[in-house]
């Protein structure tokens, strides 16, 4: 099937297509258009002639809008999930999971916006004041440009796309290149429902000269990003003044205290590691582990790990499927040979064959390896040991990233030092730092980015707050 544009609600395509091909066996799933600077400029005036009446629009209508889509979501679930199988390799389990999510996320963005409001404020509470009828409300930033990753090419579409809907905008969205069928499907649900806003959403293909031109143009107000650390910084220096949302890389952390309960520490952290092929910002890298129960856990780590199904994405059973590329794949061997070179063990063999590449949990790691470093964004696992949390923590928080990290502990005086002391935007306890609800404020510090997503959280950053005073 093809994924054409949507220069708001009229679907267009071009001669020029790109395929997807995928990276489980090569064969070709999908093609889209390839658009360029004046496809994206078009898309970004309809958006911007579009927005008078998006503002205008009932809350009642817009929450019905995001509500009928999340009903074809559930009717459409298989075909999706399907979708997402193919183009990113994601196995059909989790590919499942997916749809869930964004159909809770769909939901709640409704939810969330029947109960945001302003509130009213006291003008004479100062003497320099006095009274007045004085409040004030939030209203849509007019046009939202959305530019979205491959490893939750529909969730996280939908993280960005229902905010900034139900809240009076309007959108261009610019999907990942190596998912352009799973947008196209989901994009289409919004704009064939009944309670569509003419020319709400626009959609259009490519990489850095579409993302380019929607991030310079003047048109949009907000620009929301998930990718890496180096777009990330080239969206900053070339935004100009505009909202400008990013969430970018990680390298989570998590620490094993001795008081854990270890086989549930290993059997999160396995899970944690190498769920969708350790190609989520927030995939486990570093496990700090206390040395008294260190090899123990390394022990029960690598169990762990060999019970995990590596194979055909279309298997029921399959829990890690292939890379997104050869390029990862072969990156990913380069971290486990480096890290071996400065002295690291695998605890299990590393492996690839083509774009499939075994976990792999190493141990003897220090700090000064790279594969610790950086953010390997692959299905790799490093054991440090450590002396205790206070030995933990300064390694931990010595990092550029600061999105997600985590303890495995029973001891109150730990948790509530890890809560108050590790320098990330979120905080788990007894679970790995995998661990997303899509209710949640997400974000992180430092390199991982700025702004927050989560339904509530993202339509604050969509909106603007419009004081008013009545003398």
């Amino acid at each position: 099937m093809n994924a054409k544009i949507f220069f708001g609600s009229k679907e267009a395509t071009k001669e020029n297509l790109s395929e997807r091909k995928s990276p489980y066996d090569g064969e070709v799933v999908s093609t889209a258009p390839i658009c360029d600077a004046e496809d994206t400029l078009k898309a970004l005036k309809i958006a911007q002639a579009a927005s008078t009446s998006a503002k205008a629009s009932t809350l009642a209508r817009r929450c019905s809008w995001l509500l009928d889509v999340a009903d074809k979501l559930k009717e459409n679930k298989e075909d999706i999930a399907q979708t997402i199988t193919d183009e990113v390799g994601k196995p059909i389990t989790f590919a499942r999971v997916e749809v869930e999510r964004c159909i809770e996320t769909v939901t709640l963005s409704a939810e969330t916006m029947r109960t945001m409001h302003g509130e009213t404020i006291n003008t004479d509470a100062m003497a320099s004041g006095k009274k007045a009828l004085a409040y004030f409300s939030r209203v849509p930033v007019g046009v939202v440009a959305c530019i979205t990753p491959f490893n939750f090419p529909l969730n996280l579409v939908a993280h960005k796309l229902a905010p900034a809907l139900v809240a009076g905008n309007t959108v261009v969205l610019k999907p990942t290149p190596e998912a352009p069928l799973t947008a196209y499907k989901f994009a289409k649900l919004f704009i064939e429902s009944e309670f569509a806003i003419k020319d709400a959403l626009s959609v259009v293909y490519g990489d850095a000269e579409v993302g380019g031109t929607l991030v310079s143009s003047d048109i949009p107000r907000v620009i929301s990003f998930t990718g890496s650390v180096p777009v990330g910084n080239i969206i900053t220096k070339s935004a100009g003044i505009k909202k400008v949302g990013l969430e970018l890389g990680g390298n989570a952390a998590t620490y094993i205290d001795k008081s854990a309960d270890l086989d549930l520490a290993a059997s999160r952290c396995s899970l944690g590691a190498f769920v969708n092929s350790g190609q989520v910002c927030i995939s486990l890298q570093r496990i700090y582990v206390n040395a008294d129960i260190y090899d123990e856990f390394a022990s029960k780590m690598a169990e762990e790990t060999k019970k995990l199904v590596v194979g055909s994405p279309y298997n029921e059973d399959t829990f890690m499927g292939p890379l997104i590329d050869d390029e990862a794949a072969e990156r990913a061997m380069g971290w486990v040979q480096s890290a071996i070179e400065e002295g690291a063990v695998a605890l299990l063999p590393p492996s690839r064959d083509g774009r499939m590449f075994n976990p792999c949990v190493m141990a003897n790691v220090t700090d000064d390896m790279a594969i610790v470093c950086e953010e390997v964004f692959a299905p790799i696992v490093s054991l440090v040991k450590v002396d205790d949390f206070d030995d933990a923590l300064p390694r931990m928080n010595n990092s550029p990233y600061g999105l997600q990290f985590s303890v495995f502990t029973n001891d109150l005086k730990i948790t509530q030092r890890a809560i108050e002391e590790l320098d990330a935007g979120g905080i788990v306890i007894n679970d790995m730092p995998t661990l997303r609800f899509d209710i949640q404020p997400y974000g992180g510090v430092k390199l991982s980015g700025v702004g927050r997503e989560g339904p509530r959280f993202a339509i604050e950053e969509m909106t603007e707050i419009k004081s008013v005073v009545i003398c």
